[in-house]
């Protein structure tokens, strides 16, 4: 089955050591490296800081658009990974090694595969 794990963590600070920013860096290139030995990522993609972001809304049928998330929070949404295992229990147990989890929390959330004929269906 599929899982998300979505990583949530404060943003990086212009004013944090480089070293330690280099260090973690390391960590996820090295758990990222894990993952793909073992044969269960399928996708990884680190966000940009949300004041990059742009969110879509309609309001009374218009389209609003807000420069920034769409939340105000201390932590953001900071990358995914999408990794193909057999059930939530290694799911968990990857996230579990994610270096990310050190400085924030990670969601696991299973997925769903839209097909073609317009039908979501469990992956699996």
């Amino acid at each position: 089955m599929r899982y998300t794990l979505l990583m949530h963590y404060p943003e990086v600070a212009d004013e944090l050591d480089p070293a330690i920013i280099e260090e973690a860096q390391r960590a996820f290139a090295s758990y990222t490296e894990t993952l793909e030995a073992a044969g269960v990522l399928v996708s990884a993609e680190v966000l940009q800081p949300s004041t990059n972001t742009t969110t879509l809304r309609l309001e009374d049928g218009a389209l609003q658009v807000q420069d920034g998330p769409f939340a105000d929070t201390k932590d953001q949404l900071g990358g995914t990974l999408v990794l193909d295992v057999a059930d939530l229990d290694a799911a968990i147990e990857w996230a579990r090694q994610a270096p990310p989890l050190a400085w924030g929390a990670i969601e696991v959330r299973p997925g769903a595969v839209y097909t073609v004929a317009g039908a979501w269906t469990p992956n699996g």
